[in-house]
């Protein structure tokens, strides 16, 4: 057995880039930063490189978008 087949339990701490991760400490899932669900390291497909967050699927990284991007002080298409 190597490290390569040991099961990882518990949160894992990453490095988002903008096409790729980066593992910081592994372990099984992340945090998606909008509905706080655990998201299996396999499925993350989501995140912003940005604001360093993961989110569970498409619509959820959209609404996170929006609420970042058309916030209070923003008019509708003008970004920050």
């Amino acid at each position: 057995m190597n490290h390569f087949d040991r099961e990882f339990t518990g949160e894992a701490k990453l490095e988002y880039g903008d096409a790729d991760y980066l593992i910081l400490s592994p372990g099984a899932y992340v945090v998606c930063a909008v509905t706080g669900s655990k998201i299996p390291l396999n499925d993350l497909r989501y995140w912003s490189a940005e604001l360093q967050e993961a989110y569970q699927d498409g619509p959820t990284a959209t609404q996170r978008w929006m609420e970042i991007h058309t916030g209070p002080g923003v008019k509708e298409g003008e970004s920050q």
